[in-house]
Protein backbone atom coordinates (compact mmCIF):
# COMPACT_ATOMS: atom_id res chain seq x y z
CA UNK A 1 0.00 0.00 0.00
CA UNK A 2 1.46 3.42 -0.94
CA UNK A 3 2.43 5.75 1.87
CA UNK A 4 0.18 8.63 2.83
CA UNK A 5 3.33 10.72 3.31
CA UNK A 6 5.70 12.24 0.76
CA UNK A 7 9.24 12.25 2.05
CA UNK A 8 11.58 15.11 1.05
CA UNK A 9 14.61 15.03 -1.24
CA UNK A 10 17.81 14.26 0.74
CA UNK A 11 19.90 16.45 -1.55
CA UNK A 12 18.19 19.51 -0.10
CA UNK A 13 19.05 18.66 3.51
CA UNK A 14 21.88 20.42 5.31
CA UNK A 15 22.58 17.59 7.75
CA UNK A 16 21.94 13.90 8.29
CA UNK A 17 18.27 14.33 9.21
CA UNK A 18 16.14 14.91 6.12
CA UNK A 19 12.65 14.93 7.64
CA UNK A 20 10.68 14.37 10.83
CA UNK A 21 7.33 12.64 11.30
CA UNK A 22 5.44 10.11 9.25
CA UNK A 23 5.00 6.48 10.20
CA UNK A 24 6.60 3.04 9.95
CA UNK A 25 4.15 1.56 7.47
CA UNK A 26 5.70 -0.60 4.73
CA UNK A 27 4.90 1.98 2.04
CA UNK A 28 6.60 4.80 3.93
CA UNK A 29 9.70 2.77 4.77
CA UNK A 30 10.10 1.51 1.20
CA UNK A 31 9.68 5.03 -0.17
CA UNK A 32 12.42 6.18 2.19
CA UNK A 33 14.96 3.57 1.08
CA UNK A 34 14.20 4.24 -2.56
CA UNK A 35 15.01 7.90 -1.90
CA UNK A 36 18.19 7.11 0.03
CA UNK A 37 16.83 7.47 3.57
CA UNK A 38 16.13 5.25 6.56
CA UNK A 39 14.12 5.74 9.77
CA UNK A 40 15.50 6.19 13.27
CA UNK A 41 14.13 8.00 16.28
CA UNK A 42 15.60 11.35 17.26
CA UNK A 43 16.74 12.00 20.85
CA UNK A 44 13.50 13.92 21.47
CA UNK A 45 11.42 10.86 20.58
CA UNK A 46 10.22 11.99 17.15
CA UNK A 47 10.64 9.73 14.13
CA UNK A 48 13.45 10.99 11.92
CA UNK A 49 14.36 10.15 8.33
CA UNK A 50 18.10 10.03 7.90
CA UNK A 51 20.46 10.26 4.95
CA UNK A 52 24.00 10.71 6.31
CA UNK A 53 26.19 13.30 4.65
CA UNK A 54 29.13 10.92 5.19
CA UNK A 55 27.29 7.90 3.76
CA UNK A 56 29.24 4.65 3.96
CA UNK A 57 29.07 1.45 1.95
CA UNK A 58 30.80 -1.92 1.99
CA UNK A 59 32.28 -2.56 -1.47
CA UNK A 60 31.26 -5.98 -2.74
CA UNK A 61 34.84 -6.81 -3.70
CA UNK A 62 36.48 -4.94 -0.85
CA UNK A 63 35.69 -7.11 2.18
CA UNK A 64 38.72 -7.62 4.41
CA UNK A 65 38.71 -11.25 5.53
CA UNK A 66 41.55 -11.95 7.93
CA UNK A 67 43.04 -15.40 8.40
CA UNK A 68 41.30 -15.75 11.76
CA UNK A 69 37.95 -14.66 10.31
CA UNK A 70 38.30 -17.12 7.46
CA UNK A 71 38.80 -19.86 10.06
CA UNK A 72 35.71 -18.64 11.90
CA UNK A 73 33.58 -19.04 8.78
CA UNK A 74 34.23 -22.78 9.08
CA UNK A 75 33.22 -22.94 12.76
CA UNK A 76 29.59 -21.93 12.23
CA UNK A 77 26.56 -22.83 10.19
CA UNK A 78 24.95 -19.97 8.26
CA UNK A 79 21.41 -19.60 6.94
CA UNK A 80 19.29 -16.98 5.20
CA UNK A 81 15.81 -15.99 6.39
CA UNK A 82 15.58 -19.02 8.68
CA UNK A 83 14.57 -16.98 11.77
CA UNK A 84 14.20 -13.30 11.00
CA UNK A 85 12.38 -12.54 14.25
CA UNK A 86 15.13 -14.08 16.38
CA UNK A 87 17.76 -12.00 14.58
CA UNK A 88 15.98 -8.68 14.93
CA UNK A 89 15.21 -9.47 18.56
CA UNK A 90 18.91 -10.20 19.09
CA UNK A 91 19.77 -6.85 17.53
CA UNK A 92 17.12 -5.14 19.69
CA UNK A 93 18.31 -6.67 22.96
CA UNK A 94 17.96 -3.82 25.50
CA UNK A 95 21.17 -4.80 27.29
CA UNK A 96 23.20 -3.83 24.22
CA UNK A 97 24.85 -0.39 24.43
CA UNK A 98 23.39 2.38 22.27
CA UNK A 99 20.30 0.34 21.48
CA UNK A 100 17.83 2.09 19.19
CA UNK A 101 15.53 -0.69 17.92
CA UNK A 102 12.17 -0.23 19.62
CA UNK A 103 9.20 -2.58 19.63
CA UNK A 104 7.50 -0.68 16.81
CA UNK A 105 10.63 -1.02 14.67
CA UNK A 106 10.65 -4.76 15.30
CA UNK A 107 6.99 -4.97 14.33
CA UNK A 108 7.54 -2.87 11.20
CA UNK A 109 10.49 -4.88 9.91
CA UNK A 110 8.91 -8.23 10.74
CA UNK A 111 6.03 -7.12 8.52
CA UNK A 112 8.47 -6.11 5.78
CA UNK A 113 10.04 -9.55 6.10
CA UNK A 114 6.61 -11.15 5.75
CA UNK A 115 6.12 -9.10 2.58
CA UNK A 116 9.48 -10.24 1.20
CA UNK A 117 11.50 -7.03 1.58
CA UNK A 118 13.46 -7.51 4.81
CA UNK A 119 15.97 -10.35 5.15
CA UNK A 120 18.19 -11.88 7.78
CA UNK A 121 21.34 -13.93 7.90
CA UNK A 122 21.66 -16.25 10.88
CA UNK A 123 24.82 -17.73 12.35
CA UNK A 124 24.51 -20.94 14.39
CA UNK A 125 26.97 -22.87 16.52
CA UNK A 126 27.47 -26.62 16.27
CA UNK A 127 24.72 -27.22 18.83
CA UNK A 128 22.15 -25.33 16.81
CA UNK A 129 22.11 -22.19 18.95
CA UNK A 130 21.76 -18.79 17.28
CA UNK A 131 24.96 -16.91 18.09
CA UNK A 132 24.85 -13.98 15.68
CA UNK A 133 23.31 -12.45 12.62
CA UNK A 134 22.26 -9.36 10.74
CA UNK A 135 19.19 -7.98 9.04
CA UNK A 136 18.32 -5.31 6.52
CA UNK A 137 16.14 -4.36 3.59
CA UNK A 138 16.68 -5.51 0.00
CA UNK A 139 15.27 -3.58 -2.95
CA UNK A 140 16.59 -4.76 -6.30
CA UNK A 141 20.37 -4.88 -6.04
CA UNK A 142 20.49 -2.70 -2.91
CA UNK A 143 20.91 -4.21 0.53
CA UNK A 144 20.47 -1.61 3.25
CA UNK A 145 22.00 -3.08 6.38
CA UNK A 146 20.22 -2.14 9.58
CA UNK A 147 21.89 -3.95 12.47
CA UNK A 148 23.93 -6.98 13.47
CA UNK A 149 24.65 -8.78 16.72
CA UNK A 150 26.86 -11.50 18.13
CA UNK A 151 26.88 -13.67 21.22
CA UNK A 152 30.24 -15.29 20.50
CA UNK A 153 33.35 -13.82 18.92
CA UNK A 154 33.26 -13.28 15.13
CA UNK A 155 29.65 -14.42 14.69
CA UNK A 156 28.41 -11.09 13.30
CA UNK A 157 31.47 -10.86 11.05
CA UNK A 158 30.68 -14.30 9.66
CA UNK A 159 27.15 -13.08 8.89
CA UNK A 160 28.62 -10.14 7.00
CA UNK A 161 30.95 -12.40 5.03
CA UNK A 162 27.96 -14.49 4.00
CA UNK A 163 26.01 -11.36 3.03
CA UNK A 164 28.82 -10.37 0.67
CA UNK A 165 28.73 -13.86 -0.82
CA UNK A 166 24.96 -13.61 -1.31
CA UNK A 167 25.29 -10.22 -2.96
CA UNK A 168 28.12 -11.22 -5.27
CA UNK A 169 26.61 -14.51 -6.36
CA UNK A 170 23.15 -13.01 -6.83
CA UNK A 171 24.16 -9.92 -8.81
CA UNK A 172 23.74 -7.40 -5.98
CA UNK A 173 25.05 -3.88 -6.47
CA UNK A 174 25.40 -2.01 -3.15
CA UNK A 175 25.64 -2.81 0.56
CA UNK A 176 24.67 0.33 2.45
CA UNK A 177 26.07 0.45 6.00
CA UNK A 178 24.82 4.00 6.73
CA UNK A 179 27.68 5.34 8.88
CA UNK A 180 31.30 4.24 9.04
CA UNK A 181 32.34 2.70 12.36
CA UNK A 182 35.77 1.42 13.33
CA UNK A 183 34.37 -2.12 13.23
CA UNK A 184 33.01 -1.71 9.70
CA UNK A 185 36.11 0.14 8.53
CA UNK A 186 38.26 -2.78 9.67
CA UNK A 187 36.18 -5.01 7.40
CA UNK A 188 36.58 -2.76 4.37
CA UNK A 189 33.68 -0.29 4.54
CA UNK A 190 34.37 3.16 3.12
CA UNK A 191 32.74 6.60 3.08
CA UNK A 192 31.53 7.68 -0.36
CA UNK A 193 29.31 10.58 0.75
CA UNK A 194 25.61 11.22 0.33
CA UNK A 195 25.72 12.67 -3.18
CA UNK A 196 27.71 9.75 -4.59
CA UNK A 197 25.39 7.31 -2.84
CA UNK A 198 22.31 9.00 -4.28
CA UNK A 199 23.91 9.20 -7.73
CA UNK A 200 24.30 5.41 -7.81
CA UNK A 201 21.07 4.54 -6.05
CA UNK A 202 18.90 4.24 -9.17
CA UNK A 203 21.26 1.75 -10.76
CA UNK A 204 21.39 -0.28 -7.55
CA UNK A 205 17.61 -0.38 -7.23
CA UNK A 206 17.33 -1.57 -10.84
CA UNK A 207 19.63 -4.52 -10.20
CA UNK A 208 18.56 -8.12 -9.57
CA UNK A 209 17.42 -9.19 -6.12
CA UNK A 210 20.17 -11.50 -4.81
CA UNK A 211 17.90 -12.92 -2.13
CA UNK A 212 15.76 -14.70 -4.71
CA UNK A 213 18.45 -17.38 -4.84
CA UNK A 214 20.20 -16.64 -1.53
CA UNK A 215 19.41 -20.01 0.00
CA UNK A 216 21.50 -21.72 -2.66
CA UNK A 217 24.77 -19.76 -2.35
CA UNK A 218 28.00 -21.21 -1.13
CA UNK A 219 29.85 -19.68 1.81
CA UNK A 220 33.58 -18.98 1.81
Amino acid sequence: MPSQFELPDPRRADGDVVGVGGDLSPGTILQAYRKGMFPMYLPDGHLGWWSPVERAVLPLHGLNVSRSLRKSTRRFQVSVDADFEAVIEGCADPIRPDGWITDDFVEAYVELHRLGWAHSIEVWDNEGELVGGLYGLAIGGLFAGESMFHRVSDASKVALVHLVVVMNQGGGRVIDVQWLTQHLESLGAVVIGRNAYLDGLGEALAGPDPFLSAHEVDSM
